[in-house]
């Protein structure tokens, strides 16, 4: 007897359908075969299938049993199709009613004793079942995540056999309520961090325009602080980024209980991670971590004690807001529209080529550190922002009187400035998440909302000539500057946007020289490009 029930296989976060055909077959030799191009795991599912039919009273037939995961030339992987499988065997041998399943797909892993365990990628597995026009059956622990996907029907058994009785009419299985929608862990205000006035600056217009940022200071100058009260400063999520990067942490199995929150990720990663880590891949091309922070922050800490191949690998997703992993069969398209928070010290000691304690080698020291990030690297940060050491007298200075409260308030204004020119402009900021925020605002829109005043265009030509800005460094610094004038609240950019910008790429400049220097390449000196405005 033949039967079928559709499952899904994952490639990123999307979900294909993939039809699970189990037939019957007489034979002297009784077997059990799953074909279809299936990974160990999924061909382990026959031992778990089995194991599952004995813990609910069940014997396998004695006779040949093929199960069938189409289309075959789809790679399959994963612990999702032990259940689809044993559902299609269940109806081939008349325990359910054949019809049963036909408007339903299936997800879950089976214990031995029946129970139905936890899988990853349960929501986008529910908005593909939706798309689909069907319902979806999960393990129970999924269901409040599955009911996320909208008014998609849910069934949600604990157990195998209390799915057959669903089916039998003897058990009634109610849909799953939606998880908690909870609130992330408290972020620590910007009241607590004295002194560091130009680098508090820097953070809450990297805040407001989703701009790039680096710190450089020596160790216990705050770098690290600052950068973990960064998503304090930011709005939560909308309805689409949340069903975005929900999806993401779905399909790497980081969704508890079906609890979503609307605050941004903030990943930060150790600077041991492998490439693989920072941008996805392994065995299975999970998501890494720039996936993970999708919407979000990605912090890296002690930035040139990543190795060169790993940051460099962040580069294309920096410009593209996604990551390709590229494998023999396929090609794995994960989002990657992150927000890149960076922090180092100025040299290996960490001391630095002034002051008290200052490295005897600078400044070779410096630039030698300093050159393990590439010049393109460099390229794509917005603000480079010098962090000096925090005195004793900064120390007992009085809280500041603004904290986070007072710098999120005047990021949302700017952002909501952001926002009505898009609107005005005909743009839905639904579809067209890209260019939400001055970072990533480019072509006509750039032209049209970030063309400075002839003062500015004047002083950011002369910037150009003496400090050599690439095309794309020339780009960013006028998103910069209407992130600026946006804080200023002011609609047009103006000529101390473009130079308090440019005070903020001047490090940046000054890198990238350094490392073309290395290379024997042309470069002015730090003299040279030091702006003469």
């Amino acid at each position: 007897m033949h039967a079928s029930v559709v499952t899904v296989a994952f490639e990123g976060v999307d979900a294909r359908r993939v039809d699970v055909e189990v037939q019957q077959l007489s034979a002297e030799q009784p077997s059990f075969t799953i074909v279809g191009l299936a990974d160990k795991a999924v061909a382990e599912s026959r031992e778990r299938v089995r194991g599952a039919f004995a813990g609910i009273g069940l014997a396998l037939p004695s006779k040949r049993i093929i199960a069938n995961l189409a289309p075959a030339d789809l790679r399959k992987e994963g612990n999702h199709f032990d259940l689809p499988v044993a559902l299609a065997l269940l109806a081939s041998m008349g325990v359910i009613p054949p019809d049963a399943l036909s408007g339903w797909a299936a997800i879950g892993e089976l214990g031995l004793d029946g129970r139905i365990a936890p899988v990853g990628g349960t929501l986008p597995a529910a908005v593909a079942a939706d798309a689909m026009g069907l319902g979806l059956i999960c393990p129970e622990a999924n269901g409040p995540e599955a009911a996320w996907a909208g008014d998609v029907a849910v069934l949600a058994p604990r157990s195998l056999i209390a799915l057959v009785n669903h089916f039998k009419g003897t058990q009634v299985l109610r849909r799953p309520e939606p998880g908690a929608m909870r609130s992330g862990e408290r972020v620590p205000d910007l009241r607590e961090v004295k002194g560091q006035e130009s680098a508090k600056r820097a953070l809450e217009i990297a805040a407001a325009g989703g701009h790039n940022l680096l710190f450089v200071g020596p160790p216990g100058s705050g770098k690290s602080m600052m950068a973990a009260r960064l998503p304090g400063l930011l709005p939560p999520l909308t309805p689409k980024e949340l069903l975005e990067t929900s999806m993401v942490w779905s399909v790497a199995g980081l969704i508890e209980r079906g609890a979503l929150t609307r605050d941004r990720p903030f990943r930060a990663p150790h600077h041991s991670a492998s490439m693989a880590a920072l941008t996805g891949g392994g065995l299975r091309a999970k998501p890494g971590e720039a996936s993970l922070a999708h919407n979000g922050v990605l912090f890296l800490d002690e930035l040139p004690e990543y190795s060169a191949q790993a940051l460099d690998s962040l580069r294309q997703p920096l410009e593209t807001g996604e990551i390709i992993v590229a494998r023999a069969n396929a090609h794995v398209r994960y989002p990657a529209r992150f927000q890149l928070v960076a922090a180092m010290n100025p040299c290996r000691c960490g001391l630095g080529g002034a002051g008290r304690g200052a490295c005897g080698k600078a400044p070779r020291c410096q630039r030698d550190y300093r050159n393990r990030i590439s010049g393109p690297m460099f390229d794509r940060i917005d603000l480079t922002v010098e962090a000096p050491p925090v005195t004793a007298a900064d120390m007992a200075l009085p809280p500041p009187a603004e904290g986070t409260a007072e710098a999120a308030a005047r990021v949302l204004a700017a952002r909501d400035m952001q926002g009505e020119r898009l609107r005005i402009a005909g743009i839905d900021l639904e579809t067209a998440q890209d260019q939400a925020v001055n970072a990533r605002v480019a072509g006509e829109l750039l032209d049209r909302f970030a063309t400075p005043d002839a003062p500015g265009k004047a002083l950011l030509m002369k910037a150009g000539e003496v400090g050599g800005l690439t095309a794309r460094g020339w780009t960013r610094t006028l998103r910069l500057a209407r992130t600026i004038a946006d804080l200023d609240r002011c609609d047009g950019v103006l000529r101390r946007h473009i130079a308090e910008a440019l005070i903020y790429r001047r490090s940046t400049a000054d890198a990238h020289d350094a490392f073309e220097s290395r290379r024997g390449g042309s470069s002015a000196s730090h003299e040279t490009v030091t702006p003469a405005w």
